[in-house]
């Protein structure tokens, strides 16, 4: 294991609120109310996108039963359960889609009726591949989550044990799976989306034994490099692309969050989104990096309601908001991630606090 060099550089800065083209859709059958068993993830959530258009998630039903969807570049939506998963009238078990790669296959998890997580990937013709990581545990809200796939369709993601001990994974194409666990590690999570890029390096966090938590990168001979931007005190690598280059965000000393790049030889950037709060536990999340350096994410202004950004290679910003967001704290727009051409996709809270898809097109 060895530390990334923390060089500095500092960001351009531009603000621009920009209006591009954005909707918001929910898919046929989607809850239209928020029923206490799902919470926060009632209604629809967009969560991960490809170049070709095409955007996955889930949603909730009337009967908090969480459904997998693909909503294809022409709009038209397709909803799907992955065999096995629990369909129990307010149980909010059921399936989510995490994530779609440029040849159509989508990775995600579902919760079976005794309450373990699996990992799937579907296939472009509705077919699914059924997986779990070998030391997953078999007890309630244990169990296997699936979250990203690149390319040649390995999969990465977390497994809980039978002590409920977090742990990084990756599944090969062939379906071998191997722990993925820096070492000192007292819980691994490998990021959501777009974590695992089309070399087979992934990126994610981990906590120490001295419960601080730390960015990693693991390169597809099993080696790591742990990594903190300066000044941090708590790390969350979000994503990486196909030049190695990875986005996230860290907390500093006044409990500020920040996001930051990271090049593949180790400089950082910190980035601020112009117009965030300054507010202990508010800032920015970065959560996705194209292939051309794109960041998105979302930013908390001082009334703590969440806006979408999108900031280029070169430091401009443009900043979003999606029909319908409300306007409260904790509502607003929340970005998940963006395709090489600088789509975004993500979910808005409504006044209601009733989540809906969205798509940005700058």
């Amino acid at each position: 294991m060895t530390l990334a060099a923390l060089v500095f550089a500092a960001p351009a800065i531009s603000d621009e609120t920009h209006k591009g083209r954005i909707i918001s859709f929910d898919p046929p059958g989607a809850a239209t109310v928020v029923t206490p068993p799902c919470g926060s993830f009632c209604g629809t959530q967009a969560l991960g996108n490809n170049s070709e258009g095409a955007i996955v998630g889930s949603y909730t039903d009337v009967n908090v039963v969480p459904h997998g969807f693909l909503r294809t570049p022409k709009g038209e939506f397709i909803s799907f359960d992955a065999p096995g998963a629990g369909l129990g009238a307010q149980l909010d078990e059921g399936t989510v889609a995490y994530t779609i790669n440029d040849f159509g296959v989508i990775v995600g998890q579902f919760e079976d009726e005794n309450l373990v997580y699996h990992g799937f990937l579907r296939f472009p013709n509705g077919s699914y591949a059924i997986f779990d990581a070998p030391a997953a545990g078999t007890g309630n809200f244990q169990g296997t989550l699936a979250w990203s796939v690149n390319l040649e369709g390995a999969a990465a993601g977390i497994y809980f044990d039978a002590i409920y001990g977090l742990h990084g994974f990756v599944r090969s194409p062939w379906g071998k799976i191997t722990t993925v666990d820096p070492a000192g590690s007292t819980g691994t999570f490998i990021c959501e989306q777009t974590c695992i890029n089309a070399f087979g390096e992934i990126t994610g966090s981990f906590t120490d034994g001295q419960g601080v938590q730390h960015g990693f990168l693991r390169e597809p001979n099993g080696s790591f490099t742990v990594f903190d931007p300066p000044n941090s005190t708590y790390t969350s690598a979000a994503s990486i692309n196909f030049e190695g280059e990875i986005t996230g965000y860290f907390v500093d000393p006044n409990g500020e969050y920040h996001g930051f790049l990271r090049s593949r030889k180790g400089v950082f950037t910190e980035f601020d989104v112009p117009g965030q709060s300054n507010a202990p536990g508010e800032g920015v999340g970065a959560f996705c990096i194209n292939l051309f350096g794109t960041v998105t994410g979302e930013y908390f202004d001082s009334n703590s309601v969440m806006h979408g950004f999108s900031r280029s290679a070169d430091g401009r910003y443009a900043k979003f908001d999606a029909p319908g967001a409300g306007t409260g704290a904790g509502q607003g727009t929340r970005a998940s991630t963006n395709n090489a051409e600088g789509a975004v996709t993500g979910w808005v809270v409504d006044g209601n606090n009733l989540n809906h898809g969205f798509l940005w097109e700058p």
